[in-house]
């Protein structure tokens, strides 16, 4: 009886006007070139000689994939070390050379990191509405440039900061032109890094044909390599060029980040004429409107019962994004697409007014972006773990003993943090080489493991991160209060004899969480989002950092406040061995938990673009009518 069905309700559907089938190839990508001729594009118009010129240009496009990898790549590396060479040292900069307060100047240096953040939504909003990832990404380089420049000047003419303060107890602050220019700086430096990060990744993968198997593996591959140069130009910029601008002059260490950054510019537009660059196709933060807009109109009608053919669903030849089919999720949505006796067509097939009437295509790809919400959360949840191992790690360790060898050096408090990033940098390439052609062999997955089960695997190694960090805690406390100790580090407390090296487990663990995580969901983000939406897709990975940022705030001064007057002491008081650092760890364990166990149910009840129900629909469908007819029968 359900082959019987299934088969009928194929043969319906081959004979509907508007089917998926007949739209299911349909996936060209407006480009630009560097050629003397003029592609059709979306959204200036065109008529059949234009769309023939366009499917004829889709033929001569060549997408060089690994080719222009040295230029996207080596960009990406010189801007990354550029930007964070400027920003890393930035709060002991406004300090010690501005003379800011450290108040003061944490307060600029949070306005600062979460603008950049929240900025890449706008960055990218701009990019896929009207300007294309080449350009905007032509207008951040060059504003990083200017910007890293700025704040070099600011170091380098005496007149653009205040006098240095010497051994003097009080210090004369910047001038209000002094803070103008260096606000200039940083201004510019939010334009350039919010138009980079939601662009930069999306505009590598352009460069691969993602019909073919190996633009395929090239996606896949360029995601794990592109986040392999991204930490390693922070460990460089943590270590060689912080330490220049510190330990040598800030002159010299912000001239190191204007050379690269200029490099970087001369790099990327050296690939000008080599690269595949997708245009924008109209805002799609209006196609969403119209959706949801034209859901709650028609909020009252009655569900049909095959969507999937009754569902208004005629799609422009040129249509910029591939053809989704229908899934049964969210079905409130579908009423978007119910055409009614109002509703009227244009003569070329179009909704006269979409805010009242949207194809089925537009509802599949506003779900698309409403079943990714849940995961998002979950993500930036996931981040806290590893806000906290930026963070309280550094403390630990200026009240752990640090000395390497015999000679008395003792490593930076602050270096510590990269044994995370070189943990999620030397992991990447057991990942792509070694664990993704073993997992393939077994799951037959080109990727090895599905995209949530990789993010999955990394908020479980954050847990364990956290859980490792209190055990870690309560050994360095120990040490501290029942052991001799090794001096006391100013406006903290005493120095624990425990070793800092054993907070290097912590901070490793940290680091195989991110290469799952970090990597997992930008390359999540970038094939589920529609295809005129990929800027909008690394935009949201930073406002999820960006929310966390902010939450991790919120919840330290929280415990802060709460535990302060507590029995058993302030949790973060200044000096850990007075504190109870490792509680904390622990309740963000179980924080991390719980939203682990989240994030499963989410990925259980999560449907992957291009997946969907419509013959199991028909079946369950169809088994109720038929109970419903032998009911009647009886």
């Amino acid at each position: 009886m359900k082959s019987r069905v299934i088969h009928s309700h194929r043969e319906r559907r081959d004979k509907h006007n508007y089917t998926q089938i007949e739209t299911m190839e349909r996936k060209p990508f407006d480009v630009e070139t560097t050629e003397d001729h003029k592609l059709y594009s979306s959204v200036d118009g065109g008529g059949s000689d234009s769309v023939d010129s366009f499917e004829d240009e889709q033929k001569k496009l060549v997408y060089r994939g690994w080719k222009v990898m040295p230029f996207i790549i080596g960009n990406e590396t010189f801007e990354k070390i550029g930007i964070i060479g400027t920003l890393s040292n930035l709060l002991v900069y406004l300090t010690s050379v501005f003379n800011l307060r450290s108040v003061t100047a944490a307060t600029i240096i949070n306005a600062f990191s979460g603008t950049i953040n929240f900025g890449t939504f706008l960055a990218a909003f701009l990019c896929d509405t009207y300007f294309g990832r080449y350009k905007t990404l032509s207008v951040a380089v060059i504003a990083c440039f200017l910007g890293s420049l700025v704040i070099l000047l600011t170091a380098a003419v005496p007149g653009l900061h205040p006098i240095p303060c010497g051994t003097q107890s009080s210090c004369q602050g910047p001038s209000e032109g002094q803070i103008a220019f260096l606000l200039m700086g940083l201004a510019l430096l939010v334009v350039g890094a919010g138009g980079i990060r939601p662009c930069n990744l999306a505009f590598g993968a352009d460069q691969f044909n993602p019909k073919s198997e190996s633009g395929k593996k090239g996606i896949n591959s360029f995601f794990n390599w592109y986040f392999f140069t991204f930490t390693f130009a922070q460990i460089i910029s943590l270590t060689l060029v912080v330490y220049i601008q510190s330990n040598v002059s800030w002159t010299i260490g912000l001239s190191i980040p204007v050379g690269l950054m200029f490099l970087a510019c001369v790099i990327f537009f050296a690939g000008h004429k080599l690269y595949v660059k997708v245009k924008a196709s109209g805002s799609p933060l209006a196609g969403i409107g119209h959706v949801i807009a034209a859901a709650i109109k028609k909020r009252g009608l009655k569900p049909v019962k095959q969507p999937w053919i009754d569902l208004y669903n005629h799609i422009p030849h040129n249509y910029a994004n591939s053809t989704l089919k229908y899934t049964d999720q969210l079905r409130f949505l579908d009423k978007a697409a119910i055409m009614t006796p109002e509703d009227k067509l244009n003569s070329d097939g179009t909704a006269s007014d979409p805010w009242k009437l949207c194809t089925m295509q537009k509802v599949e790809e506003v779900k698309c972006i409403l079943r990714v919400i849940p995961i998002w959360f979950a993500c930036a949840i996931y981040y806290l773990a590893i806000s906290m191992q930026m963070t309280y790690p550094v403390f630990q360790a200026l009240q752990s003993d640090r000395r390497l060898g015999s000679g008395g050096f003792k490593i930076p408090a602050a270096t510590y943090v990269v044994f995370l990033m070189s943990g999620m940098t030397v992991f990447i390439i057991i990942y792509d080489r070694v664990l993704v052609p073993s997992l393939k062999r077994v799951t037959g997955l080109e990727t090895g493991i599905t995209l949530l089960q990789r993010i999955g695997a990394g908020i479980f190694f954050a847990v364990l991160s956290l859980l490792v960090s209190g055990f870690i805690e309560e050994r360095r406390r120990t040490f501290a209060l029942t052991r001799p100790t090794l001096g006391s580090e100013p406006r903290t407390g005493e120095i624990s004899s425990m070793s800092a090296m054993w907070l290097i487990p912590q901070l490793v663990l940290a680091g195989v969480a991110e290469a799952f995580a970090a990597i997992g969901q930008m390359e999540f983000y970038y094939k589920q989002f529609p295809e005129n939406m990929k800027s909008f897709a690394g935009s949201i990975f930073y406002v999820g950092g960006g929310v966390s940022s902010y939450l991790a705030s919120f919840l330290i001064s929280t415990v802060h406040r709460t535990t302060e007057h507590s029995p058993t002491g302030n949790w973060l008081a200044e000096d850990l061995n007075k504190a109870k650092l490792d509680y904390f760890y622990f309740m963000l364990t179980g924080l991390m938990f719980v939203n682990f166990l989240y994030f499963l149910l989410m990925a259980r009840w999560y449907r992957y673009k291009g997946t969907h129900d419509e013959v199991s629909y028909v079946v369950d469908t169809v088994d109720e009518e038929t109970k419903q007819q032998d009911k009647n029968s009886v």
